[in-house]
């Protein structure tokens, strides 16, 4: 199964940079072709209890200081001094580390921020005439300011972010912005989001040759709690301003998927399940995934995630698991409430 990870790997780098051709992680520069998307490594989850419900949601409110990512108006003044640390374990030693926190300004208000950044590992090079040239780092970093708004039962939020990009010696950058609304029910456990995410222009360019489109979307999800149901469910459509899913199904000649499949690929269902109030199951499962990676010897757990989380007293634990053809990513996150530790110190 190496050429399957080495695929895998080749398939990761692709989607989060937009401007490389792989072929088994061999890296074949192609700065002169046609626009491409760039900057994917924004939309990876960013921590552990986002991944384990199958990796998008824009509709769990006040639930984890990571959110915001997601969501801009997922955030409210009940998370105020809440810190996270995160890491995404992916294939050859690509990594993902993460970092919000949130504090409130006397005078502005409570603002969320974010740090994340994606490691790619060495990357083999290649000159115009496909002769092995040297390694290079290559990774990607992405700033997240965030600030919310709440009127009622509905609460609007705006996220600025600047994205850096560095492949193989060749660096871009983008200035991007999320506008993301939600309404939250007085009286049940209901929430509905919706994000307008990575609004916004490249203001630097891999080079003069290469043109990269911003990874533009629109998402809109529900969650739910029952009242007597110690389950949470949620339910998210997302790329839904590209109809036009099936890339890797063209690339293995797989027969092209039915109307009901595109409309589904375009759906992410999670679920959790309260064991106690303190410690909750997860459960994830991401339609495009499954469809895509599965193979026919291999790939069964494809889009289907798990994880848990645990709250003691001010800290939070999670960890996930989302499957992939060969294996899986696991994710860890540890979330702190440093009210406690600040007041102690001013004492």
């Amino acid at each position: 199964m190496k050429w399957v990870h080495d695929a895998l790997r080749g398939i990761v780098i692709r989607s989060v940079i937009g401007i490389a051709l792989l072929t088994t992680g061999q890296v074949h520069m192609a700065l002169a072709q046609q626009p491409s998307q760039s900057f994917a490594s924004i939309n990876l989850p960013s921590n552990a209890h986002l991944s384990a419900l199958g990796g998008v949601n824009v509709s769990l409110a006040d639930q984890n200081i990571n959110f915001f990512q997601s969501n801009p108006s997922l955030n409210s003044d009940t998370l105020n001094g809440w810190a996270s640390v995160n890491h995404l374990f992916y294939f050859a030693n690509i990594g993902l580390s993460t970092f919000s926190y949130q504090y409130e300004f006397e005078r502005l208000g409570a603002f969320a921020f974010g740090f994340q950044h994606l490691s790619l590992g060495d990357i083999d090079g290649y000159d115009a005439a496909g002769n092995a040239t040297q390694s290079y780092s290559s990774g990607e970093s992405a700033l997240f300011i965030g600030k919310s708004h709440q009127i009622q039962n509905f609460r609007f939020g705006i996220n600025a972010k600047g994205v850096f990009s560095n492949l193989a010696g060749f660096r871009a950058s983008a200035l991007l912005f999320d506008l993301g609304g939600s309404f939250i029910h007085p009286g049940r456990a209901l929430s509905i989001g919706m994000v307008i995410k990575n609004i916004g222009f490249v203001t630097n360019n891999y080079s003069s040759a290469s043109s990269s489109d911003v990874p533009f979307d629109v998402q809109v999800g529900v969650s739910y709690k029952p009242e007597h149901m110690p389950l949470r469910f949620s339910v998210t459509a997302y790329n839904l301003v590209n109809f036009n899913n099936a890339a890797l199904d063209s690339l293995i000649n797989r027969d092209q998927p039915s109307a009901l499949d595109e409309v589904m690929r375009h759906f992410v269902f999670g679920a959790e399940f309260i064991v106690h109030r303190n410690i909750s199951l997860l459960l994830g499962y991401n339609f495009l995934k499954h469809s895509e990676l599965k193979l026919e010897q291999a790939g069964g757990g494809a889009g289907f995630s798990i994880g848990a989380k645990a709250n003691v007293r001010d800290f939070s634990f999670g960890f996930s698991r989302a499957g992939y053809v060969a294996g899986g990513a696991w994710q860890l996150s540890l979330d702190v409430n440093t009210n406690r530790f600040l007041k102690k110190r001013r004492i």
